[in-house]
């Protein structure tokens, strides 16, 4: 399996020194939320067996958006949008604010 290389090294070894990185280390934690989100609209879209065009006409919107959505641009993404996602989903969504992480 052919890996996906930076300045000779492999992704992960990249990735892994930048961790050393406090500031770096810090930005990479700061987007857990948003990757955990992001994962799980995916995985529930894909278990319902819809293509992002079945649900972008579910939700309203065209496919081009969603696929924005999927790919991470969902910082600007309200709260109504993403409780439409998970109606179509038929998933709940869950919103709450907890301790962070020290």
């Amino acid at each position: 399996m052919k890996g996906t290389y930076v300045r000779g090294r492999t992704l992960e070894e990249h990735i892994a020194g930048q961790m050393k990185d406090p500031k770096f280390k810090k930005a990479w934690h700061d987007l857990d939320t948003e990757f955990e989100l992001l994962e799980s609209m995916i995985k529930a879209r894909e278990k319902a067996g819809l293509s992002q065009e079945q649900l972008a006409k579910r939700i309203g919107t065209k496919q081009p958006a969603l696929s924005r959505l999927e790919r991470g641009a969902f910082k600007k993404a309200t709260v109504e949008t993403l409780q439409k996602i998970a109606d179509a989903l038929d998933m709940k969504l869950v919103i709450k604010m907890q301790a962070k992480r020290s």
